[in-house]
């Protein structure tokens, strides 16, 4: 069994009132490397996200100017920046660690929670849990208009009490980037912080087949991760760093071919949450390739240095249900994983930041 996670006090950021939030204890001085990151999503996958977080906010060398997130993502990013907002980088700690805790006590009851007999062997495949089985059955012939009319989402309550949008628009130190789709048009809507509301983040975690339409000023949306999981152009125009840390959580790689229904569900789900990216890292690859041709006007392109912190192995293991699970024990084995995964990262590639990329695009995306 995962070791248990050490229990702090929960913290809320002080209310703050209509100031600027400049947070002195977030600045760049001598010696720090200046970097953003970009979240995907992927469900309770994301408390992986929330490891790799807990162990960069640790490294006092590194600075975090902007964080583009989608769905799972999304929200990493909002409490993370609720949590400085207050205090700093001990306040995104614990933060975030209030969060999942909450998560975990929404879904404590929930219709995808594990059976006795999963919990003895530890079996955080939930394929075959007759809630799961259930639920996955009646969403191929019921929408969530009809399994769920009164569109219930415990997630906005989650949400709400961790973080206030305000209060986040006012924090200059952190730049965030959510991501959503738009219904209509099938484009990409980032939400920048100063646009920030608890509507735009439930948009990016809005799976059509499991939550109702989310609507945002008027227009619908769904998960981000169709058209960006993460997006990373708003990170190339709307910030000054040039280092890009992607917090890799669906697998690209797969050592076999799926076989069973859940392995096909499983690896389709995969592609489908990385086409976006794997688009888009081979642009920056292409205008890399330019810039160093000296093809490009250098004043109005910069070359991206690019980085990714990643467990493939550890999350092959992870099936696409596991993704609702909620359960505490497996939130912490998550964090772990990802705490594990950004150590390894910092201690491999620190001198990187900032001189080179780290992360073989063509090796890994094309």
């Amino acid at each position: 069994m995962p070791k248990q996670a050490r229990r702090v006090k929960r913290t809320r950021a002080p209310a703050l009132g209509g100031r600027r939030v400049r947070a002195p204890h977030h600045q760049v001085g001598p010696g720090t490397k200046t970097v953003n990151l970009a979240l995907q999503g992927g469900g309770a996958h994301g408390a992986y996200t929330w490891g790799v977080l807990d162990r960069l906010l640790e490294e006092e060398r590194l600075f975090i100017e902007g964080v583009s997130g989608t769905s799972a993502g999304a929200m990493n990013a909002a409490v993370l920046a609720m949590g400085m907002a207050g205090n700093g980088r001990a306040g995104g700690k614990a933060a975030l660690e209030a969060f999942w805790r909450d998560i975990a006590a929404e879904g404590r009851f929930g219709p995808f929670s594990r059976l006795p007999f999963e919990r003895f062997w530890n079996d955080w495949n939930a394929e075959y849990s007759p809630g799961y089985l259930l639920f996955d059955l009646m969403s191929k012939f019921l929408s969530p208009y009809q399994l769920n009319p009164f569109n219930l989402n415990p997630l906005r309550r989650v949400l709400a009490s961790h973080v206030d949008c305000a209060t986040v628009a006012r924090y200059e130190p952190l730049k965030l980037f959510i991501s959503a789709t738009h219904v209509h048009s099938g484009k990409i809507k980032v939400f920048e912080s100063k646009q920030l509301s608890i509507d735009a983040i439930l948009a990016s975690a809005c799976l059509p087949t499991i939550f109702q339409t989310v609507w945002v000023d008027g227009e619908p949306y769904w998960d981000g991760g169709f058209m960006g999981n993460p997006a990373i152009f708003p990170l190339i125009y709307g910030t000054q760093s040039r280092d890009v840390i992607i917090v890799q959580i669906n697998p690209i790689n797969r050592p076999h071919v799926p076989e069973t229904s859940a392995e096909i569900a499983d690896r389709v789900n995969e592609i489908s949450f990385n086409s976006s990216l794997m688009r888009e890292m081979r642009a920056i690859e292409f205008v890399a390739r330019l810039v160093e041709l000296e093809r490009l006007d250098t004043t109005r392109y910069k070359r991206m240095l690019m980085h990714m912190i990643e467990a493939e192995r550890e999350m092959c293991d992870l099936g696409l249900a596991s993704k609702l699970e909620a359960d505490w024990d497996f939130l912490v084995y998550l964090r772990d994983v990802g705490r594990s995964a950004a150590d390894k990262w910092l201690r491999l590639n620190w001198d990187g930041i900032g001189t080179r990329s780290t992360l073989d695009i063509k090796q890994v995306f094309m």
